[in-house]
């Protein structure tokens, strides 16, 4: 989910979107792929400009 929107926004992605993916990345995997897929909800302090981003591109 994080490689095809990388993929899709390469060209675009500043260097504090870069960062902003890299702490993304520290997040542990299931919880990203619950919240990225909807089985949960993204909780209120993890609701960080790029994970709603990456969120809001995939299709729901």
């Amino acid at each position: 989910m994080i490689g095809g929107f990388v993929r899709a926004h390469l060209t675009t992605l500043t260097d504090q979107d870069l960062d902003a993916l890299e702490a993304l990345l520290e997040l542990p995997d299931v919880d990203l792929a619950d919240w990225l897929t909807g089985r949960r909800s993204i909780p209120e302090e993890a609701q960080t400009p790029m994970l709603l981003r990456i969120r809001a591109s995939l299709p729901q």
